[in-house]
């Protein structure tokens, strides 16, 4: 594969039950910015590309809409997390605290290691890492 392009992750996809406050939470309080965004009749569903960056160059977080999903969705046991860099994490969890997001994991350096992370939950309970750094 050395004579072809180099591979690159594009983006990871989630299920969100409301779309409006997964795109809040993750806009507003997360920083990111949405990209894209497309509704597809036909599927009944509507995908919103999020991210830090230009999709040409950056991972981004897909969030799928199922516009007839009445139950929160299952996370299965293979889902971990996803990670977010910030740069002063107890500001950062001070902010998202008063803003309600639940903090499942309080600032604090990693168990065996100096990192320095915290866990918080976004409107669908999927878990989030923030890194200090």
């Amino acid at each position: 594969m050395a004579d072809q392009p180099a591979f690159r992750l594009l983006h990871t996809m989630i299920r969100v039950k409301d779309q409006d406050k997964s795109i809040d939470f993750y806009t507003r309080l997360l920083g990111m910015k949405v990209l894209r965004q497309k509704d597809f009749e036909g599927g009944r569903f509507t995908n919103t590309f999020v991210g830090y960056g230009d999709e040409t160059t950056e991972t981004v977080l897909e969030l799928t809409y199922n516009w007839d999903q009445d139950e929160p969705y299952s996370h299965g046991s293979g889902f971990g997390h996803l990670a977010v860099g910030v740069p002063d994490i107890y500001a950062t969890c001070s902010q998202l605290e008063a803003e309600g997001v639940t903090i499942s994991r309080a600032p604090g350096p990693m168990k065996h290691g100096t990192t320095v992370i915290a866990f918080i939950e976004d409107p669908d309970g999927y878990k989030i890492e923030l890194i200090e750094g």
